[in-house]
């Protein structure tokens, strides 16, 4: 079954995309007016990625209009800094800004924080054309790339920066070279496993279905909307009702074209021996030559094993087409 992925034990969708908070900024604003670009990149030789600005932490520090040069622009050009845009009477900032500030230092270097306090840095926060804060601003080369506004959760920001990194690892050595330093490159932190989770998982490498269903429907029954859950839920069934699978299955319904029953049998012996595209065949043909619950039996059958797949997998979306034809 090359074709059928086992559930995965932690739970955990694939990661997302970075969240923007509807905040755009790319080519908004020329940062690199502040000096001229030439002057920035000669300077940024003198601040390595990694060195700590004078007065401040290693990987975050505090920015003025005075030191906004030296210390945004001219390190853009080696690791990206995060610009955090913050007020003393702003609460959501209180809640952001000690996350951004754990995020850095467990980075590494791979990029940087600078701090600004926008009350007592106007220019800046003009520069950036601030409306509220908190704001927070990736800035690279010299230019902002990319920010979101609010205090956004830390599993959120994880991915923002993550996201951050991963595009521009190959065009900025000092992500690396930073990450190396570290033991490799860095990674996001995973989440613990969820036991549920596990312990079904457990159930599927021992074979025993029966075990699985129970813990994944047990999930489904706390969660409903469990996406993760509802797909091992099908995995399983299908595998439990795989193992048992007879090869002249496919034989006995090529002999009994109106019996549906036999159909679904010999789908699923296809299913099993890889042979994805005949067993979907099989059962938009066995739709569109039976009625009643005969044809609903074979179309809910066929649905369940699409979601064995991934949805964009071409042979499930041929196959939904088909399926459509033969419904209407």
């Amino acid at each position: 079954m090359n074709g059928v992925s086992r559930p995965d034990p932690r739970g955990r969708a694939r990661a997302a995309a970075p969240p923007s908070a509807g905040l755009s900024i790319a080519g908004a604003v020329d940062l690199a007016a502040v000096k001229a670009r030439s002057e920035a990149q000669s300077r940024a030789k003198a601040a390595p990625a990694g060195d700590a600005p004078a007065g401040g932490g290693a990987f975050t520090f505090d920015v003025t209009e005075q030191t906004f040069q030296a210390d945004v622009i001219d390190r853009s050009m080696q690791v990206p800094v995060v610009v955090d845009l913050w007020a003393t009477w702003c609460e959501p900032c209180k809640q952001l800004s000690p996350v951004l500030e754990r995020l850095a230092e467990a980075a590494g270097g791979a990029w940087v924080l600078a701090k600004v306090d926008i009350d007592a840095n106007p220019r800046i926060r003009q520069a950036f054309g601030v409306q509220s804060v908190p704001t927070v601003v990736a800035v690279v080369a010299g230019q902002p790339v990319d920010g979101f506004s609010g205090a956004l959760p830390e599993p959120d920001v994880r991915k923002w920066i993550s996201g951050l990194l991963d595009a521009l690892r190959d065009r900025m050595p000092g992500i690396r070279e930073a990450e190396q330093r570290q033991g490799g490159e860095a990674e996001p932190e995973e989440e613990p496993d969820d036991p549920r989770f596990v312990a079904a998982e457990e159930a599927v490498e021992e074979g025993d279905w029966a075990a699985a269903e129970a813990a994944y429907s047990a999930i489904l029954a706390a969660e409903p909307a469990n996406e993760q859950a509802a797909a091992a839920l099908g995995q399983v069934r299908f595998l439990a009702r795989a193992e048992q699978a007879d090869p002249g299955a496919i034989a006995r319904a090529d002999a009994a074209p109106d019996d549906v029953d036999a159909q679904l049998a010999a789908a699923d012996a296809e299913v099993a021996a890889d042979a994805v595209e005949a067993a979907f065949a099989r059962l938009v043909a066995t739709v569109g030559r039976s009625a009643g619950s005969d044809r609903d039996k074979a179309r809910e059958h066929l649905v369940g094993l699409f979601e064995l797949f991934p949805t964009d997998d071409p042979r499930v979306s041929a196959a939904r087409r088909s399926l459509a034809r033969a419904l209407f």
